[in-house]
């Protein structure tokens, strides 16, 4: 049995003013995909991922999640279980502890009174323990955010996903702050984490390298068009300088 059509797009269309951020795209992802998107600045790569996050509102077309439209939803709870964001600047309060923002991933399922609580005492202690755990920072619970490292930071606004559990992870430029060293780390542990998972992963990157590494398809986006739709595998250096329009070695 093939998996099934988590996300699907058709002929979605988005304008900011008079630039054209999504024209007539046209796409569907499979559940346990791994996808990352790549493209010039300015392609719509942040716009896409934000329009499945349910930021922001399409023109014309029609997005599916888990064959839904986003408004299905409704936010809060259900929302929540189907999809999470991690960003570059981690989304993260630096001020607060680390399990606090680890147990952010349970907010939407928590009433006010127990959120307000658990800024006092930490509530589900256990499950933020196990998810910092799995990211290598059981020795950070208590140490405050913002003195961890950005790779560190990053790895928190992972272990919240992990405490959320959604089905699908939306990453926008999750690695674009760090160093080689820390992105490729980030990387390797986001992806293992999502296979384990059974989520699915779409990712925006600037690198193409990482694309080709890390991730199993790669949607290329141009203008706010598709580009090319392709197994990573297949992906070539022509497609790659043809896409941003780079000098091919004679």
């Amino acid at each position: 049995m093939s998996p099934k059509t988590i996300i699907e797009a058709k002929n979605i269309s988005k304008h900011f003013e008079r630039k054209i951020a999504l024209s007539s795209l046209s796409f569907s992802i499979k559940k346990g995909e791994l996808v990352a998107i790549i493209g010039p600045s300015g392609a719509g790569k942040t716009t896409l991922l934000n329009s499945i996050a349910g930021l922001v509102s399409l023109e014309h077309g029609e997005l599916l999640i888990d064959s839904y439209p986003n408004s299905h939803y409704k936010k809060g709870k259900l929302f929540a279980k189907k999809v999470g964001v991690i960003r570059q600047q981690f989304d993260l309060i630096g001020p607060l502890a680390v399990i606090h923002n680890v147990l952010a991933g349970k907010l939407s399922e928590w009433g006010l009174v127990k959120s307000l609580l658990s800024l006092l005492i930490p509530q589900d202690k256990e499950v933020a323990t196990r998810a910092l755990d799995r990211v290598g920072l059981a020795d950070k619970t208590f140490e405050l955010t913002s003195t961890l490292s950005g790779g560190e930071q990053q790895r928190v606004a992972m272990a919240r996903l992990l405490v959320q559990q959604p089905e699908i992870i939306l990453a926008d430029e999750p690695v674009a702050s760090l160093d080689p060293a820390r992105a490729e780390d980030v990387l390797d542990m986001l992806t293992k984490i999502t296979l384990e998972e059974n989520q699915t992963l779409l990712a925006s990157l600037h690198s193409v390298e990482y694309a080709r590494k890390y991730f199993s398809r790669i949607i290329a986006l141009k203008n706010g068009e598709i580009f090319f739709d392709l197994p990573a595998a297949n992906v070539t250096d022509h497609q790659l300088s043809q896409l941003y329009q780079l000098k091919e070695p004679v």
